[in-house]
């Protein structure tokens, strides 16, 4: 299975492509929007394309033709305004979610916020809100699309060394998870057809993740 990773210069996107390099039955394509991210990824032998997320849907469509799954893993980040929360976490989601529709890809799995049900968008800080309602507006329409959607939703988020165990399922408690774990249960996720039509929230925990995803 070939997977194109959109956000794939981020954090947890960077982590997604490693492993998926690494593992047997995937191979990973990673979206970039700048030339000079190129080298990061070739040299893990993975293919590269260059789309910034706010171009059109046509554009994430063709870098998206040639795959069997698409994971969004792009985020506008703590230090941007309301316009690229807006514009990446909300209409970047969209556009991919339509991207792979309209270049005939089935499988989607969404990295999401811990929780994007409406009472965390009015329980939320203000400064946050912004961010939450994106998060869950993209979530709905995710759902609605038809395609063999994961949606993941993990705490907070952390560079500690990943343990390969987590918790997972809804309605836990808000706590922490490294952004390596986040990307293995990506891996996870793509691996096992079980997780498709789902959504959980994940945070660090005492079971393996293929086992935490396999639960689900």
């Amino acid at each position: 299975m070939k997977a194109l990773v959109v956000g794939a210069n981020g954090q947890i996107g960077k982590h997604l492509v490693t492993y998926i390099q690494e593992s047997e039955k995937l191979e990973a394509k990673a979206m970039v929007r700048k030339k000079e991210q190129f080298p990061y990824f070739e040299e893990k032998n993975a293919e590269v394309a260059l789309v910034d997320l706010e171009e059109d849907i046509d554009s994430i469509a063709k870098a998206a033709k040639d795959v069997d799954a698409v994971v969004f893993t792009a985020g506008s980040g703590p230090h941007t305004g309301k316009d690229k929360t807006i514009m990446i976490d909300l209409d970047g989601a969209v556009k991919t979610i339509e991207a792979a529709k309209k270049a005939g890809v089935k499988r989607f799995v969404m990295i999401s916020s811990f929780d994007t049900r409406r009472q965390a968008i009015q329980d939320a800080p203000e400064s946050f809100a912004p961010y939450v309602a994106a998060k869950h507006y993209a979530d709905e329409w995710l759902r609605a699309s038809n395609l063999d959607y994961t949606i993941v939703h993990p705490g907070l988020l952390t560079n500690d060394e990943g343990t390969g165990q987590i918790t997972a399922g809804m309605d836990l408690d808000a706590s922490e998870i490294s952004r390596e774990d986040v990307a293995k249960v990506l891996v996870a996720c793509l691996e096992n057809d079980k997780t498709i039509g789902k959504e959980f929230q994940i945070v660090n925990g005492n079971t393996a993740i293929e086992e935490a995803v396999g639960d689900l």
